[in-house]
């Protein structure tokens, strides 16, 4: 981590040309032989837990990242991290909705960025599947014992980290990328994600009436500071404290947010899905019209999104509602997140049985 404002153009640009070279390095290896390319793929595909883990050390020994996959950074304070998991148990149920309202369709604002998504078509051909997996990882990642003997946070993270290494890999080889737009899935992009999962969901907390402590924010954003140092996110580009999020997230938006057609082409699909699985009494134009809200107009008008501002009588009473629900006792945050977990999943029958 670092305590100094480094984040300037020249900083980033060289930020833009840097994916995870140890990773990169070993895809590089493995996908030389196809052998060694379906073991890897095999291993993905399974079930995690800790012996899986050491089924892939044991195929391939000798690279660091793997042996290391377990290692918390040396910054990383369990205290924050339990507290992170446990402000996640609490909202977990708004925080996820956020991530469709809000995280996502602010990161596809990042037109060089949501390029790869865009040319890999997994979002706007198998948006459902694509948008569990996500939810999913996060689920994963923000359990209590997430990080502990029982929990399966080390090898999601590990598995995503290795995916992001393989699409650079293959959004290289197409022979579609242009280089002016950096490296497929760089640091910046990496970090400018990181934050809209962190920080950006803060923002939306806050902005539908939800009062969050500065220590709930300290202990949230520091668990996904931690998940980004995991995933291959070089430490000075995770931020040591709120205010110089606010700076790299404000640096990015300004490089990197314009208005792009694969940028609103992705929020439509990203839109359909959400209208379609919607079971709410919510309309629409309610729902967009919240979308709108949460990303304010200009970025709104960016990705196209189409629909009338959300009446003012409308975010009044979504705001009080949810200042009303920080008065309810909190009760046990692992059950908390058991039955938040298991409803989302009852939620996704036939998503569940893939996995």
């Amino acid at each position: 981590m670092i305590n100094q404002n480094v984040y300037t153009n020249e900083f980033l640009d060289q930020k833009r040309l840097s994916g995870d070279q140890q990773v990169d390095e070993f895809i590089n290896h493995i996908f030389s032989n196809p052998e060694t390319k379906q073991q890897l793929q095999q291993w993905m595909g399974g079930m995690s837990g800790s012996a899986h883990l050491k089924s892939l050390q044991d195929a391939f020994p000798g690279f660091a990242f793997i042996n290391k996959a377990t290692e918390l950074p040396a910054w990383a304070q369990p205290r924050l991290m339990k507290g992170g998991a446990i402000f996640y148990a609490r909202h977990s149920e708004i925080i996820m909705s956020l991530l469709g309202l809000l995280s996502l369709p602010y990161c596809y604002n990042a037109a060089n960025g949501a390029m790869v998504l865009y040319l890999s078509e997994l979002i706007r051909k198998q948006t459902t599947k694509r948008l569990y997996d996500t939810a999913i990882f996060v689920w994963e990642v923000m359990g209590p014992d997430a990080f502990g003997k029982e929990g399966n946070a080390f090898e999601e993270i590990l598995k995503v980290r290795i995916m992001h290494a393989a699409v650079r890999y293959y959004t290289l080889q197409s022979g579609k990328w242009d280089d002016s737009w950096g490296l497929p899935i760089n640091q910046e992009d990496m970090a400018g994600t990181n934050l809209s999962f962190s920080l950006i969901v803060i923002r939306g907390l806050r902005m539908l009436g939800y009062s969050v402590s500065q220590e709930d924010q300290a202990a949230f954003m520091h668990i996904w500071a931690v998940v980004g140092y995991l995933s291959g996110l070089d430490d000075a580009l995770i931020p040591e404290n709120p205010k110089m999020a606010q700076q790299l997230d404000t640096i990015i938006k300004q490089r990197q947010f314009s208005v792009s057609n694969h940028g609103q082409e992705l929020t439509k699909s990203l839109t359909n899905h959400i209208l379609s699985v919607n079971k709410s009494k919510a309309t629409a134009n309610d729902i967009l019209g919240l979308m709108r809200y949460l990303l304010g107009k200009e970025m709104a008008d960016m990705l196209a999104i189409d629909a009338p501002e959300l009446p003012a009588y409308k975010l009044t009473l979504i705001k009080t509602l949810n200042l009303l629900k920080g008065f309810k006792p909190q009760g046990d945050p692992k059950q908390n997140y058991r039955t938040a977990y298991a409803t989302f999943k009852t939620q996704n029958p036939e998503l569940v049985k893939k996995n």
